[in-house]
């Protein structure tokens, strides 16, 4: 959805979007080469159809008003999705977008425009929308640009351009008949796989000149299962930025497996006293609330405009010594990892909390000047229609000095969960509501009983506080995440080793 803006609003947030006309570029319909993922610097520019030159005028229009900063931002995206439903492949569709934006900067106020025409003319055109964020007169000279190369962490045999329909519709068919073998109680399954691949080419008024391309795959699949007059179901996804080599015979034995059981054990779950009791939360996709209840509120604009509750926290004790908490684009293959950020910046390892101290914001371009820092390489956009923003890319607790074990025998009564549907967090006061679709309850330092659709309730801030534990089993979660925030969304990932929090409100029976 885009963003819309009134006079009030854009006057407020100091940005703006300019669409251009929705014009299919010409070396779509004429055929010639496409990029790969060995295209060099020289053949992304003729890709956009674009030189040194024309970037030079373009970024020149846009600081033609006295801004202080301005980058354009090319992208060609190509998508495909495949569904199987009622036992067959049924569904199936593409994608193409492709453009530029324009952003320029002035102190803290961001102008933007966009264009889906990527010609001299129509990029002139947003470069003198964008420029109005500023009203001063002023003569940019031409920027020497120059090639930055950035490493690499996508690693990968076979481009998803490179794989035909046909190739992919087996796999779907597979998975759709190891879910139904395995039980006989299962009645309906959907399987869904998408790929996207994305070429990025980025210029910016420091002169700095790179480009990037993005694999993506997607693989979800989600069963029904009826036992008399009862039914559940249970879904399970897989993402990573992975070529067609990945999509292999045992990854569809794991989903399969993950589905069956998963949906089975919900047929034995009850639900806990409600109360506040110690949570245990698993490795891997408990995660989630450690990206949503802590991670958003460390996202340095939050900070920088004192909405978030860590803005007076920095340098400060904020958890126990056996906490450090990371934010990670360079893991390689994992769907949140970027090689370089959409403002040019190399992506890194941030330590967010480091020895229960927290040392870091999530930074971007804007943040990172106001607070005298380097930008964290978080600079991150939905697409060429939106201006970056603080984001998150794999959000992670690293491993701690407990085992598992220990962690669930310390507990005389109280929950661990698995498994997470949705949730809603208050970025200011950092106050959580989660919706957790299947764990247990602990007894007398034993999981005993399954559980299902309960209610975490607490405060983020607090609960990072009540962190009595942490666990050396640490997992990345490789789901489906999609972030949102600031009306667009991004990919991400995130984990976690089992962890134990001291005590949490539980909404279960006479809740």
């Amino acid at each position: 959805m885009k963003n819309e803006f009134s006079r009030r609003e854009f006057i407020r947030t100091g940005s703006v979007s300019l669409a251009g006309m929705a014009i299919l570029p010409s070396f779509l319909s004429m055929g010639c080469n496409r990029l790969t993922e060995q295209s060099g610097l020289e053949e992304y520019l003729a890709h956009f159809n674009v030189d040194r030159e024309i970037l030079q005028k373009v970024i020149s229009e846009a600081l033609s008003r006295g801004g202080d900063y301005c980058d354009l931002y090319f992208e060609h995206s190509l998508s495909n999705y495949v569904g199987l439903q009622d036992n067959e492949v049924n569904r199936a569709g593409s994608n193409i977008d492709y453009g530029v934006g324009v952003r320029v900067l002035k102190g803290d106020q961001t102008g933007y425009a966009f264009s889906e025409e990527v010609s001299l003319e129509a990029m002139l055109k947003v470069a003198k929308t964008a420029a109005s964020i500023a009203n001063e007169s002023k003569n940019f000279p031409a920027v020497d640009l120059s090639e930055k190369v950035h490493p690499e962490y996508y690693n990968f045999k076979t481009s998803w351009e490179d794989v035909s329909i046909k190739q992919k519709i087996p796999y779907l068919q597979k998975l759709n008949d190891k879910i139904f073998a395995l039980d006989d109680k299962v009645d309906k399954v959907q399987v869904y796989l998408n790929d996207d691949s994305s070429y990025m080419l980025f210029a910016n008024s420091e002169g700095v000149l790179s480009f990037d391309y993005r694999p993506m795959f997607s693989l979800y699949a989600s069963a029904v299962m009826i036992d008399g007059d009862k039914k559940e179901d249970f879904g399970a996804s897989r993402s990573m930025r992975v070529g067609f080599e990945y999509l292999k015979e045992e990854l569809l034995d794991e989903m399969a497996n993950e589905i069956v059981t998963g949906a089975k054990r919900q047929f034995l779950a009850g639900k806990p006293k409600a109360g506040e009791m110690p949570v245990v939360l698993a490795a891997g996709s408990s995660g989630i609330l450690l990206h949503e209840a802590i991670g958003h509120a460390f996202e340095a604009d939050f900070n920088r405009k004192e909405t978030s509750i860590f803005a007076d926290k920095m340098g400060k004790k904020i958890g126990e010594d056996f906490v450090t908490i990371v934010d990670d684009g360079t893991n390689p293959n994992i769907r949140g990892s970027v090689n370089i950020d959409d403002e040019g910046i190399d992506t890194q390892k941030t330590k967010l909390v480091e020895n229960g101290v927290l040392t870091s914001y999530i930074h971007d371009r804007i943040s990172a000047k106001h607070y005298g820092v380097n930008p964290t390489g978080n600079g991150r956009r939905e697409s060429f229609r939106y201006a970056p923003l603080p984001r998150m890319r794999n959000t992670y607790m690293e491993n701690g000095p407990h085992s598992k074990e220990d962690i669930i025998s310390s507990v005389k009564e109280g929950i661990f969960v698995d498994s997470f549907t949705n949730g809603e967090v208050q970025i200011g006061a950092g106050d959580f509501t989660f919706y957790v679709k299947a764990g247990y309850l602990i007894e007398d330092g034993k999981i005993t009983q399954p559980i299902k659709d309960i209610n975490l309730i607490g405060n983020g801030p607090e609960a990072l506080g009540h962190i009595e534990m942490v666990g050396n089993d640490f997992k990345m979660d490789c789901g489906t995440w999609t972030c949102g925030k600031g009306g667009q969304g991004v990919p991400v990932s995130l984990g976690l080793p089992t962890i134990k929090v001291a005590k949490l409100t539980v909404g279960g029976v006479n809740a």
